[in-house]
């Protein structure tokens, strides 16, 4: 769960939109730091062609949610990755993208 001014936000909801767009192939949602509001919506994706990842698929991406969503659930940034990690299952390791945004020093909220 992500925890936004006060807002419970529960990432499966913003997967849920992002994955229907038809240039993902997968996504993981999650909580990074911000210090007005203690956390803020993190989308990490995988598109089907890595070519289009940039800038104008991020602000698609970010407008679809909006679209679909209240804006506190959209995510504010979005990354891309050629490949999001898994386990030998294929179960996703969100856990291991978290970790680059959260500084070691910080707690987690």
């Amino acid at each position: 769960m992500i925890i936004s001014g006060g807002v419970n936000i529960y990432p499966q909801e913003t997967e849920d939109v992002l994955i229907t767009h038809p240039d993902i192939a997968d996504v993981a949602v999650f909580g990074v730091p911000n210090e007005e509001m203690g956390e803020e919506v993190k989308a990490v994706v995988q598109p089907h062609d890595m070519s289009r990842a940039g800038k104008a698929l991020e602000a698609d991406l970010i407008a679809y949610c909006k679209t679909r969503l209240s804006a506190i659930k959209c995510p504010r940034s979005i990354d891309f990755e050629a490949e999001l990690p898994r386990t030998p299952t294929g179960k996703l390791v969100k856990r291991h993208l978290r970790d680059r945004y959260w500084p070691k020093a910080t707690a987690k909220i």
